[in-house]
């Protein structure tokens, strides 16, 4: 099978990798769609990596003992390679497993495990039914697109209503902006880059204001009577970012975190009377409620996917990514 790799500093290429076999309760997937995340960092430092990515939908395509699915089932493949036996995934808050397996071993094979590949290996538990008539494209959006924001709004309890800030456009800000308008809630977006806040705006962004802006913290007061957002979800790893989505949030409310590696104030978080949140991903019982939520707005999947590439020019495609100029990028393995 074909793989995209990192060969070196700012350099890509399709590698030739082993066929995989099924194994037990791990199937064979062939991957129709490769969604792109921040594995562009990768690319732009040259570290070396062979089918990186962990975002895909396509096609169970081999089992070996597997009940739970079956040949030519169309699925979303979830992240990570949780137990399925400890207390968090048995509850569907896998991503949170402390004991996550070491597939490799399993299967016999250094590969199977990367999403950027024609095809890889998954447990069959987490791989959820894509419905009739749903493109893969739209499906591999119930990752990354929505998925790291569908679990703050949920944990936030965003209502209609509700004045939602989100600092942070990328693809993953980009991504809430849906979930908060599916939700009714007014969204205000922090982000300086013009080609995602006119993108945001689009996806029903009210206003996005620029943090370079020295009057961007008032701007935020301004659209909401003095009091600060009711919620807010930090979608950058930028320290002031996480800041600045602290500083803008009303006394009483709600930040929820999904960008890593920022830094917080925890004098800010208690003299506010803040509650906190780390949103990574969702719990497994409430993905066919992002599916819904995907089935329901095509439109605002087209505009959350601007750029398509075959999987042989990705290259182009992390190029693109680090130019900034782009919402969600999809890789195309068959191409």
């Amino acid at each position: 099978m074909l793989a995209a790799a990192v060969t070196g500093k700012r350099k890509a290429a399709l590698v030739e990798l082993p066929d995989l076999e099924p194994k037990d309760e791990f199937v064979v997937v062939k991957v129709h769609s490769a969604p792109m995340c921040t594995e562009y960092g990768s690319f732009e430092g040259g570290h070396e990596r062979v089918a990186p990515g962990h975002e895909a939908a396509g096609e169970v395509v081999a089992i070996d003992k597997s009940t739970r699915v079956k040949v030519g089932d169309r699925v979303v493949v979830m992240p990570q390679y949780p137990c399925g036996k400890c207390e968090l995934c048995l509850t569907g808050d896998y991503i949170h497993c402390e004991h996550n397996r070491d597939v490799t071993k399993i299967i016999d094979s250094y590969q199977g495990t990367g999403t950027m590949a024609q095809y890889l290996v998954k447990q069959d538990w987490l791989l959820v039914p894509i419905p009739d008539g749903m493109s893969y494209d739209h499906g591999s959006m119930a990752c990354c697109g929505l998925g790291p924001t569908f679990g703050a709004v949920r944990l936030m309890d965003a209502q209609p209503g509700d004045t939602v800030l989100i600092t942070g456009l990328g693809p993953v800000g980009l991504g809430g902006v849906i979930n908060c308008r599916y939700r009714s809630c007014r969204v205000i977006g922090v982000d300086n880059n013009t080609y995602r806040a006119d993108l945001a705006r689009k996806l029903g962004a009210e206003a996005v204001i620029d943090p370079a802006d020295p009057d961007a913290l008032q701007k935020v007061r301004d659209l909401t009577s003095g009091r600060g957002a009711d919620k807010a979800i930090a979608c950058t790893p930028v320290p002031s970012a996480h800041k600045f989505a602290i500083d803008a949030t009303r006394r009483r409310g709600h930040v929820a975190f999904v960008g890593w590696t920022g830094e917080i104030s925890v004098d800010a978080i208690i003299g506010k009377g803040l509650t906190i949140h780390g949103a990574w991903h969702y719990n497994l019982a409430h993905a066919t409620k992002v599916m819904k939520i995907i089935a329901e707005t095509p439109d605002q999947m087209e505009k959350l996917i601007t750029h398509r590439f075959p999987m042989k020019d990705a290259q182009k495609a992390w190029e693109l990514q680090l130019s900034g100029r782009c919402g969600k990028v999809v890789l195309h393995p068959w191409e």
